[in-house]
């Protein structure tokens, strides 16, 4: 046909045809930035595996939570690197480790400008590495490892933080955690259940920004990358248990678990872009390979477009910039 009648072109013409038929977009308030706080450093200090992203001392963390909020970021979720670790995680609990004060300093700075939210899981605190308690065959116990959850819960939430991000995929953690806020007069705490965490080679970096001690993995409570169902069914078991957000992490190398999961659940979906989609991208565009601003922007949307209604990104402050910018315009 020399003059097809139906020209899709048409609605790609011009930068206002474009914006025009857009159909996904990004907001600011569509972003949370994960953060990093270490203790006994009085200055931030930069992650080598991570250009551009630092663990903070309380005080650089109150500024970064500022600027944050001031970008119109919805939320930080925040990670504690403690100077000690124990075999059981004890840090975790206690009201004086680096995660609960950072929790209180950064929530008190902040107030309601924007949901500090806290990452619940033993990695960074065990000694071992792994998410849990570990049992006498030297394996990770779920029931055990689900009580030192929900006393991680109250601790957390009694230091200010608004949702719990379960991030240990134990069977029964989601009830568990949710019957013991309610019990406890916790009732408005909300709970973000890490529902399709993949036992991912993305993880890399953030290993190191938290310093992690591992020596093995975690494929006994991860999930296989190579099953799609079993993301839905473990997405669906934790809003039957209670959770209020689900998340599928990483997202990038998973965007068809986070559709399928977006498109059966009838709570908010979330998704994580992880410490090694950030890196690779930041690698790549240091040796000139892409353009760095348009990869960034194309990473976050196509996470967006496959069904996630918040983003945990890195980058959640320069693109919520960015956006800001242009909306100026």
């Amino acid at each position: 046909m020399n003059n097809p009648l139906i020209r899709p072109r048409r609605l790609r013409a011009t930068p206002a045809l474009r914006r025009l038929a857009t159909e996904t977009r990004l907001h600011p308030g569509d972003l949370v930035l994960p953060l990093f706080v270490r203790e006994g450093t009085a200055q931030a200090l930069p992650i080598a595996s991570m250009p551009g992203v630092m663990q903070h001392s309380l005080d650089s963390a109150r500024r970064a939570v500022v600027e944050a909020a001031e970008a119109g970021v919805s939320g930080v979720m925040l990670f504690g690197v403690p100077e000690k670790r124990d075999a059981i995680g004890s840090g975790a609990t206690d009201p004086d480790g680096i995660l609960n004060v950072a929790t209180r300093v950064l929530a008190a700075e902040v107030g309601d400008a924007l949901v500090v939210q806290t990452d619940l899981c033993l990695d960074e605190f065990t000694d071992h590495g792994h998410c849990g308690v570990l049992g006498s065959d030297g394996r990770v116990d779920n029931d055990a490892t689900v009580k030192r959850y929900t006393e991680m819960a109250l601790v957390q939430a009694g230091s200010g933080s608004q949702v719990l991000g379960l991030s240990g995929m134990m069977d029964g953690q989601v009830a568990a955690v949710r019957e013991a806020l309610d019990d406890d007069g916790y009732s408005d705490t909300a709970v973000l259940a890490y529902s399709a965490k993949y036992a991912s080679a993305f993880y890399g970096p953030f290993r190191d920004a938290v310093e992690s001690t591992l020596d093995g993995d975690r494929r006994s409570y991860q999930l296989d990358p190579a099953n799609r169902r079993e993301g839905v069914r473990e997405a669906l078991l934790d809003i039957a248990e209670g959770a209020d957000v689900v998340m599928v992490k990483p997202a990038g190398s998973y965007l068809d678990v986070l559709a399928d999961v977006a498109a059966l659940s009838d709570i908010p979906v979330w998704a994580y872009q992880v410490s090694g989609e950030y890196s690779m991208i930041e690698a790549a565009a240091a040796q000139g390979w892409i353009d760095r601003r348009r990869a960034v922007e194309e990473s976050v949307l196509s996470i967006k477009r496959a069904g996630a209604d918040v983003v945990l990104s890195y980058w959640a402050v320069e693109l919520a910039t960015w956006i800001n910018e242009k909306e100026a315009r």
